[in-house]
């Protein structure tokens, strides 16, 4: 059986990219956008917003990079928490992500993808959760034939995601302004504290860039493209996400985007009538599934780094050629029992967003505190990248790590009483329990031995 220590990474600089755009670039571009307006004094501070967004996401990829180009595994997060604070912490992640993060991070992308091409083919009054469902397998099943494939599907869809993106643009200014467009917006009551609201849907938007973590173990002469890979990714996204958005404050207007409940669908109703819900859901289900078989490729290497560690989850570290065929199995098989689970509830995609949400930005605060871990230990690769401007801009990272964590709790508690305290709330407090319950777990294990090999 081939380890991945024997196997030869195979992704170049333009696969990477593809991978993280087809990752960040999803449904949040056609869903955030509204909130964000709702919580700007002028267009200027709505634009201004997304800019900053995008700078805070590149400040995170520059950190990634070093610790991808110094430390470079398909482990990705896990093995640098791993090497910064040791074993138990590391194979603690690595329990968050292979339980709540990797699986509900899938799930709820698959119910918005679920959602859309209901509007196409509508499979009866599950039909968000069948159709999410069979997209997971399938896209699973491209996983298994091997990387090659994984990596052309993956540059198909977010050529796809980049297109439809264009389009909206195009649509948008052909369109051109609505009677909307200028209509006085009225200013937010407490102007930082929403433009601090809006900067927390504006990162959930930007987010999924963190994914490159996983690709460090995958790309050909990692210490080089590792940096190019990230920083051309953001730029490319950061630049779309701002003509989309100058795109419908040029139609609508700042009142007018606050207005609108669905800003992607009416703009292409204007742009091309009544078909344009049907070609929003296309263009939404495009995107959606980039990111669904990005997330399901990067989410596998998780697993298997866990499973090198845990001795009683040794089948996970298993590859059969050029994929870790087991971890996929596991990961599609968590995954698919939380979408019958979110099916139940009144909203999948935010029950699994309360699910995910603490525990994916606590993680994410100590991946950037370990850069200064590693620093004060002289542990970073001579020829790898540095972060530039050390150690301001790592400091930027974790405050806003810490930002989204508290908000991610707060956002948890919010749905919890939103829902009366039911299923969906269940699931904000299902992450909660199943992150505590391997906390023993993870204590009671005893760590594999490393090899000289390993």
């Amino acid at each position: 059986m081939a380890k991945q220590a024997d196997k030869k990474a195979g992704l170049s600089v333009f696969d990477g990219i593809m991978m993280l755009v087809g990752i960040v670039v999803g449904i949040g571009i056609f869903k955030t956008p509204s909130i964000v307006a709702a919580n700007a004094d002028s267009g200027a501070t709505f634009i201004g917003l997304w800019v900053i967004g995008g700078f805070i996401a590149l400040v995170g990829a520059l950190c990634y990079a070093e610790l991808g180009s110094s430390h470079a595994s398909s482990g990705g997060e896990y093995h640098f928490l791993s090497k910064a604070y040791g074993e138990k912490l590391g194979m603690l992640f690595g329990w968050a992500r292979c339980t709540i993060i990797q699986p509900g991070a899938i799930a709820a992308v698959a119910f918005v993808y679920g959602e859309y091409i209901s509007e196409v083919i509508n499979l009866g009054r599950y039909s968000f959760a069948i159709h999410g469902a069979l997209a997971v397998v399938v896209l699973t099943w491209v996983n298994l034939m091997g990387l090659r494939e994984a990596s052309w599907t993956q540059n198909l869809f977010a050529i796809l995601a980049i297109t439809a993106l264009v389009l909206v643009i195009l649509a948008a200014f052909y369109v051109g302004p609505q009677p909307t467009a200028n209509v006085a917006a009225k200013a937010p009551a407490a102007p930082f504290a929403a433009a601090g609201f809006a900067m927390v849907f504006i990162l959930l938007t930007f987010g999924g860039w963190n994914e490159s973590a996983y690709l460090s173990g995958e790309l050909r002469d990692v210490k080089r493209s590792m940096a190019p890979t990230l920083i051309w990714s953001i730029l490319i996204i950061t630049v779309l996400y701002v003509l989309v958005n100058l795109g419908y404050l040029w139609t609508f207007g700042l009142q007018g985007l606050r207005d609108s409940k669905a800003i992607g669908a009416d703009l292409m109703r204007l742009a091309a009538g009544g078909g344009g819900a049907i070609i929003l859901s296309l263009m939404i289900t495009a995107t959606a599934l980039s990111t669904l078989n990005a997330t399901i490729f990067t989410g596998a290497r998780g697993y298997q780094a866990l499973g090198q560690d845990l001795p009683w989850l040794g089948y996970l570290a298993e590859w059969k050629g050029d994929k870790p065929a087991n971890a996929l199995l596991t990961q599609s098989t968590l995954t698919l029992i939380l979408i019958g689970f979110g099916a139940l509830a009144r909203d999948g995609f935010e029950t699994m967003t309360g699910y995910t949400a603490p525990a994916f930005w606590g993680f994410l605060f100590l991946v950037g505190v370990s850069v200064y871990v590693f620093r004060s230990r002289g542990d970073v690769a001579k020829d790898g990248f540095k972060v530039p401007f050390y150690p301001v801009l790592p400091a930027i990272f974790c405050a806003s790590c810490l930002w989204m964590c508290w908000s991610g709790i707060n956002y948890a508690l919010f749905l919890w009483s939103k829902s009366g305290y039911g299923v969906s709330g269940v699931g904000a407090i299902l992450g909660i329990a199943v992150m505590v319950a391997g906390i023993p777990l993870v204590l009671l294990s005893k760590p594999k031995k490393k090899s000289a090999k390993r």
